[in-house]
């Protein structure tokens, strides 16, 4: 069994914002995997399904995401679930937008759903981080991670949600070469293939030469004897 679990603030205030990138990556797994409907359960909401040949199950703590090691930590314990065994999205300011990787264990770098982790349940689980950007300076980050993404932003976002759709069953599968490609195939379509130009026209044959003394088709006679000719009207008897 393989838990998701993806962070983010509960409530409709905090749908559409980047810290909420984590929610929107596991409301993407369920809606296209055909999961259970999410149910309240261990202070979170819980879905449960496959991805492939594995059972999921799906978890969006809603203890706010300073305190998302609290319901993640009841749901391993419940499930027996090993730490190593767990996948957790969440959103990344050291990564630009649209990017995306995949590691495990590591530090939070200042990120309070993964510092409660750690206090909660170790190191050892795996992270999906999804870039949202840094705005620059620090005094704007909590502005940043807890404003909505723009309508310019919604297009990629929307790409990279597919992809982790799309990936999900490789990652349930410990296949993370397989998921990152998915994820990639949506990010970076390939390119139309290059029409060649057309093929230059093949030059005109040149005309054959006329043997001596006549003229080929369509042209003036040539030689001494044919300008005389034609000087005195076509080479007829004089008077």
């Amino acid at each position: 069994m393989r838990l998701f679990v993806g962070l983010g603030n509960p409530g409709p205030r905090h749908e559409r914002q980047r810290h909420n990138v984590g929610f929107m990556a596991v409301d993407r797994i369920a809606a296209d995997h055909g999961f259970s409907a999410w149910r309240p359960r261990f202070r979170g909401e819980l879905a449960e399904g496959r991805l492939g040949r594995r059972k999921v199950m799906l978890l969006k703590p809603m203890t706010f995401m300073n305190l998302s090691g609290e319901s993640v930590g009841e749901v391993l314990r419940f499930f027996r679930i090993e730490p190593a065994e767990m996948v957790v999205f969440h959103d990344e300011l050291d990564l630009a937008p649209g990017r995306l990787r995949v590691k495990q264990g590591g530090g939070h770098a200042g990120h309070n759903g993964l510092r409660s982790l750690h206090q909660h349940v170790g190191e050892a689980f795996w992270r999906v981080r999804i870039g949202i950007g840094h705005p620059g300076h620090r005094d704007r980050v909590t502005g940043h991670v807890l404003g909505d993404f723009g309508e310019g932003e919604r297009a990629w976002l929307d790409e990279l949600l597919r992809g982790i759709s799309e990936g999900a069953p490789a990652l349930a599968e410990d296949d993370v070469t397989g998921f990152l490609a998915a994820v990639n195939r949506r990010m970076q379509p390939p390119r139309p293939a290059r029409t060649p130009p057309p093929a230059p026209p093949a030059p005109e044959a040149a005309p054959r030469p006329a043997p001596d003394g006549q003229a080929g088709e369509g042209a003036a006679p040539a030689g001494p004897l044919a300008r005389l000719l034609r000087h005195f009207g076509g080479g007829g008897k004089g008077d």
